[in-house]
């Protein structure tokens, strides 16, 4: 494939874990990637470039965009990756949890989607986004007390049916997909792993490569969107 025909991915939340293991496989599949994190490193590779910054900053969006439109002149699609997760009882929370958490998992997908989109409806061609959501918005688990997750996450999922409908004539898809308990540095040290392996003990632990294969079937599936993925613990089921 020519360079002018590659397509351009941009992940987001890009350093480590599911964000990392989605740069990896994008880049194998013939994909130049934008990275974003708040602290990431320069990528080796010629056609993986990183934009470090906090993602619930409008000006980091726009950097991320003109840094995909300048290096590589399009895109095709964006994965809403970031997040951030604080399991608290409800009322333990703080308004410091609540604006760290909002002002990446909502206002972020926000700023980047609403650009994305705008860039995609200009150059014609349709595209593909892609929000990575959790189970814990649709099945609450009495061991890991997680609304604010609820909250956002659970707004991103109908968020994503919604956006596919209003732009399905566009051909721009928009897809989710709906983990449980992944095998990240982000459950590291959490007995939310611990509890949820005991509550379902017919069930393993997620792995990033089960995110990365439900990211690579959406999006070879051109015909797919509006659909939610469940990937819970190597279980996937649409919705």
């Amino acid at each position: 494939m020519g360079c002018a025909e590659q397509k351009v991915a941009i992940v987001t939340g890009a350093s480590r874990g599911i964000g990392a293991g989605l740069v990896e496989a994008y880049r194998k599949h013939d994909y130049r990637v934008i990275a974003n994190s708040r602290a990431i490193e320069e990528s080796p590779h010629p056609e993986v470039v990183s934009v470090a910054g906090d993602i619930a900053d409008p000006r980091t969006a726009e950097r991320i965009i003109d840094e995909a439109l300048a290096r590589f002149g399009r895109i095709d699609t964006l994965i809403n990756n970031a997040g951030v997760f604080i399991p608290k009882p409800f009322t333990l929370y703080t308004y410091d949890d609540y604006a760290r958490v909002t002002s990446v998992n909502t206002a972020g997908f926000f700023g980047i989607t609403q650009q994305v989109v705008a860039q995609l409806l200009a150059q014609g061609a349709g595209g593909h986004v892609i929000t990575i959501a959790a189970t814990l918005a649709e099945q609450a688990h009495t061991a890991v007390p997680s609304a604010l997750t609820a909250l956002t996450k659970g707004g991103l999922i109908a968020a994503t049916k919604s956006l596919a409908i209003e732009y399905a004539a566009n051909g721009i898809r928009f897809n989710a997909i709906s983990p449980g308990v992944v095998d990240t540095p982000m459950h590291s040290g959490v007995d939310a792993v611990t509890a949820y392996a005991a509550m379902h003990p017919q069930h393993r632990i997620g792995t990033v490569s089960d995110i990365v294969h439900g990211a690579l079937y959406l999006e070879m599936a051109s015909f797919v969107t509006g659909e939610i993925l469940h990937i819970d613990g190597g279980q996937s089921a649409g919705h």
